[in-house]
């Protein structure tokens, strides 16, 4: 028998039955193709060449679709995302200088205008407050002796004018008595020695008054008063007024911070910053453009601003200004292009946009922003 040949058995026949039809064997069954099969398992080539012919069609409508859209909506609006937030600051600095005594404030915290921030020992500024009383004292004790002196000064300058009348009378008589003869070059000599010592006194005496009443003179560029009382005025004021800048209030509502500068036993120096305050509201966005978007800019075009830190806040504004100058050009370094090495770079101007409603989360200044210009909308005025 040879191999792979089908056996057959038949069965007797027995008479009256029918002969029964032989049993065949069962085909062996195919195992189900696996998963990774099936993956390897070619795709007919008619559904890869459909799939090819599709791409070949969508890519070039997709190019052309993305060609008509930039064309259309190209040059209508500006946007940028070198933007961020700016508030008014201002860094609170000392006016006098001193010991801090204490610190009212902390890190973050909510002020109002004229709430207390700290002290400044002001000790040495009383001091001085009680060193120019004592001086306007003194002052007014002067100007009072001046007027007594001046009061002297007449009755000085009485007895001059009374001496010199004498001493030329006397003159008369021996020039009288010379020109009779009777009379000798010394005593002439004497008699006008005499009249010349009058005259000399009484210059003396008035102009001894003089100086006193120049003292005691009232102008009008000192409130009406003695210069030394004016002077000491001036003192006593100063000394209040040191005293008074030993407090440091806020200047406006805002919120305090870079507060670790300022410590309790440090020494406060005159003018130099102890902290900053970030005042409330008046947000702006400062978006730097490139200068090849200003050509249709102008003030008061609305513009689109969304906040980064924020996703899906977006607020309405408008350009309130254009800069006056690039961002390097006010730099502390500004760039020299006058040099072999010049290469041209586009640069970029500041752009004050203006927030026109309110902000559902909070502002801080420093945080990043997109812009976006509408370019053919009307100005607002």
């Amino acid at each position: 028998m040879a191999d792979g040949e089908t056996v057959i058995e038949r069965t007797p026949v027995e008479p009256g039955n029918p002969p029964a039809k032989p049993a065949e064997k069962p085909a062996p069954e195919t195992p189900a193709p696996t998963g990774s099969d099936s993956a390897l398992a070619p795709e007919p080539k008619r559904s890869t060449a459909w799939a090819r012919y599709a791409m070949m069609a969508i890519v070039p409508l997709i190019l052309i679709a993305g060609g008509v859209y930039y064309w259309l909506t190209s040059g209508k609006t500006a946007s940028t995302d070198n933007a961020y937030i700016r508030q008014n600051r201002v860094a609170v600095t000392s006016e006098v200088g001193g010991k801090i005594l204490d610190v009212l404030v902390h890190e973050n915290q909510q002020v109002k205008k004229g709430q207390i921030l700290f002290h400044i020992d002001p000790s040495t500024y009383q001091l001085q407050l009680q060193q120019a009383t004592a001086s306007l004292a003194n002052a007014e004790v002067n100007v009072q002796t001046l007027g007594a002196t001046v009061d002297s000064n007449a009755g000085a300058i009485a007895a001059a004018q009374s001496a010199v009348k004498y001493a030329q009378q006397n003159y008369d008589r021996h020039a009288a008595l010379m020109a009779r003869g009777f009379n000798t070059r010394a005593n002439m000599d004497t008699a006008y020695n005499q009249l010349m010592q009058a005259k000399a006194q009484l210059q003396t005496a008035q102009a001894s008054a003089a100086v006193d009443r120049a003292k005691l003179a009232a102008p009008a560029e000192v409130g009406g008063v003695a210069p030394d009382i004016a002077a000491a005025r001036a003192q006593i004021a100063t000394a209040k007024l040191a005293i008074a800048r030993t407090t440091i209030v806020a200047p406006f509502d805002g919120v305090v911070t870079q507060t670790g500068n300022l410590q309790v036993g440090q020494m406060a120096a005159a003018g130099l910053p102890m902290l900053t305050i970030v005042a409330n509201g008046g947000s702006w966005i400062e978006a730097n453009f490139k200068e090849t978007d200003l050509k249709k800019m102008v003030p008061g075009l609305p513009a689109t601003i969304r906040i980064d830190a924020y996703p899906g806040v977006v607020l309405k504004g408008h350009v309130e200004s254009i800069g006056a100058g690039t961002g390097s050009e006010f730099s502390i370094l500004p760039a020299q292009n006058a040099n072999g090495n010049w290469v041209k770079v586009t640069q970029r101007v500041p752009v004050r946009i203006a927030i026109d409603e309110k902000s559902p989360r909070q502002l801080i200044a420093g945080l990043s922003a997109d812009i976006e210009v509408d370019l053919e909308a009307q100005p607002r005025k």
